[in-house]
């Protein structure tokens, strides 16, 4: 969503952006024909066919194409990274003189060194990865996120502007009275986002709550953290409405408190979503938005950890005016600095000053 917002928004104003990408749609394909460019929100894209099926996305046809057209760009762009589209457009861009930034998007921490795949991680880090890096400019959205880059990387230079994020057109941020908590985790559901400290969590709050698990993710996982949730006792306050998309404001409205209790995230566009729609949220601070929030008084930062978190949420319930209070704001504080035509100029400024310095 990020980047395709970044493309439209350059493009509205005046730049020429096209797009190179795979057609990898998850472990399916888009019918798209590869190989032919179409325009996509006035933004040309060509989409590759990929040989490999996982995350390696490997694409001979991308790359031969970017070899070839690669010159006639002022700047590559590259969105995150460990798959061989990546690293291998890195490649070719370096090797063809044209200056590179690269969004890792919270593949480039300490915790993802480690987390999935660390074996291959480190013999491309090793082999290629680090010196193409050192090469590169690196763009963060969080300044979270540049403190976790420069404990595993040197890059030539690293720029922090955040991320554009689709904001609701509809605010209502009407005072509340409380009778039960609506808490709202709404996210992808894996191992990284926390949400099995979330349910662990829930076994010693007291006050009324209920819970919506909003998202998807891999089956067996999802049937584990429902165990969980059914061992604990708190089954009963927890409902599962799987993934949402055209309704995602809606559902953030209709809840009292945003959860996001992640081992590691860059940014975390769902904490602006939540927040521009007036719901208050609960992060850890682990997510790069946790200054952004305690600075902005906009909800509460915890710790990655159960007893800390339940403690939070019952406090918050007895924090109606607080919560009242962030819904009021909240909004108006988003809109402000999530401006499309502030957020344009700092993107344009980024690449002028990474061209200069190529």
């Amino acid at each position: 969503m990020s980047v395709s917002k970044l493309s439209e928004q350059l493009t509205k104003a005046g730049c020429y952006i096209e797009v190179f990408t795979t057609t990898a749609n998850g472990i399916a394909e888009l019918h798209v024909i590869p190989g032919e460019r179409v325009v996509v929100d006035s933004v040309p894209v060509t989409y590759f066919k990929r040989l490999t099926k996982d995350h390696s996305h490997f694409s001979p046809a991308l790359l031969r194409c970017l070899w070839k057209e690669v010159k006639g760009f002022d700047v590559v762009h590259i969105h995150a990274w460990w798959n061989l589209v990546s690293v291998l457009s890195c490649w070719i861009a370096i090797k063809r003189n044209v200056p590179v930034v690269i969004s890792p998007r919270g593949t480039l921490s300490a915790y993802s060194f480690g987390n999935k795949h660390s074996l291959p991680k480190r013999i491309i880090h090793g082999w290629l990865g680090k010196g193409l890096l050192k090469k590169s400019s690196v763009h963060v959205t969080s300044e979270r996120e540049k403190y976790a880059i420069e404990s595993v990387i040197s890059p030539k230079q690293i720029i922090t502007i955040p991320n554009f994020v689709v904001l609701s057109n509809v605010v209502s941020n009407e005072r509340r009275a409380l009778s039960e908590l609506k808490l709202l985790f709404f996210s992808r559901i894996e191992k990284k986002k926390g949400l099995d400290i979330l349910l662990n969590a829930l076994k010693s709050v007291a006050i009324p709550y209920h819970l919506t698990i909003a998202g998807d993710g891999e089956e067996d996982y999802i049937d584990n953290l429902k165990t969980i949730s059914a061992k604990n006792g708190v089954a009963g306050h927890v409902s599962w409405i799987g993934f949402q998309a055209a309704n995602k404001f809606e559902i953030l409205q209709q809840h009292d408190l945003m959860i996001l209790p992640s081992h590691d995230e860059n940014f975390g566009n769902v904490v602006i979503e939540s927040l521009s729609v007036g719901t208050p949220v609960l992060i850890s601070k682990y997510v790069g938005l946790a200054d952004y929030v305690t600075t902005n008084s906009l909800g509460w930062v915890c710790e990655l950890d159960e007893n800390d978190i339940s403690i939070y949420i019952s406090r918050i319930f007895e924090e109606k005016s607080k919560l009242n209070s962030i819904r009021q704001s909240a909004p108006d504080i988003i809109r402000s600095d999530f401006d499309e035509t502030n957020l344009n100029e700092k993107y344009i400024s980024m690449y002028n000053q990474i061209t200069n310095n190529g």
